[in-house]
C-alpha cells in the first residue's frame, strides 16, 4: 500500500513540473524590468555604468523593444591608472569624472532562444544628455545584442547587453551587466 502512495505522489509530482510555468506558452513573461549596475574595462577609460532598463517582447511574432536609462562617470579605477596619462588626474575634479546620461532604445529586435534564456538582437538609437553624442553620432552604425538569463532557480534574474559598431568605441565590446528585477 505504502508503495502504491509512493508511486501515486511521483506521477503528480512530475504532472506538476511537466505543466509548470514554463509549460505553458501563454504564462511566459512578456514584460522585464531590471537595473544594470556594471563598468568598463580599463582599456575603455574605466566608466562606471548605473541605470534602469524595460524590455517588452511582442507575442509570437520574435520581435522586441527594449530601453535603457544610464548615467555614466569614470571610476576610481581611472584615476589611479589613466590610460596614458603621465600625471595622475584630480579624482575630485567634476569635468574630470565627467557624468552625462545616456538614453538606448532598440524598436523591433529580433529575438531568439538561448538554452538558459532569450537574447534579443537590433540596431540600436543612443542620445547622450538628451542629445546627439559627440564627438561622434554612435547611434548610426551601432547594434545591441541584450541577454535575459537565468538559472534553476530563478528563470530570468540576470541581463547582459553588449554594443557593437561605433557605439562599442564608448561602451567597450565587453557585456554590461545586470539584474532582473520585476516580470509580468
Amino acid at each position: 500500500m505504502t508503495f502504491s502512495r509512493f508511486r501515486w505522489l511521483a506521477v503528480l509530482g512530475l504532472l506538476i513540473l511537466a505543466t509548470g510555468p514554463r509549460g505553458h506558452a501563454q504564462d511566459n513573461p512578456t514584460h522585464f524590468t531590471g537595473l544594470i549596475n556594471d563598468h568598463t574595462v580599463p582599456a575603455f577609460g574605466s566608466w562606471e555604468l548605473h541605470g534602469v532598463w524595460t524590455l517588452d517582447l511582442q507575442g509570437a511574432s520574435n520581435k522586441a523593444d527594449f530601453t535603457a536609462a544610464l548615467t555614466m562617470e569614470r571610476s576610481d579605477l581611472f584615476f589611479l591608472f589613466p590610460p596614458g596619462s603621465p600625471t595622475l588626474p584630480d579624482p575630485t575634479s567634476l569635468t574630470v569624472r565627467n557624468a552625462h546620461t545616456h538614453h538606448v532604445a532598440m524598436s523591433g529586435g529580433t529575438a531568439s532562444s538561448l538554452t538558459n534564456g532569450f537574447r534579443v538582437t537590433g540596431p540600436v538609437t543612443i542620445s547622450a544628455n538628451g542629445g546627439i553624442p559627440t564627438p561622434i553620432n554612435f547611434s548610426t552604425d551601432s547594434t545591441l545584442t541584450v541577454d535575459i538569463t537565468g538559472g534553476v532557480l530563478v528563470p530570468y534574474s540576470n541581463i547582459a547587453i553588449t554594443f557593437a559598431g561605433d557605439a562599442a568605441s564608448h561602451f567597450g565590446q565587453n557585456p554590461l551587466k545586470g539584474v532582473v528585477s520585476g516580470l509580468k
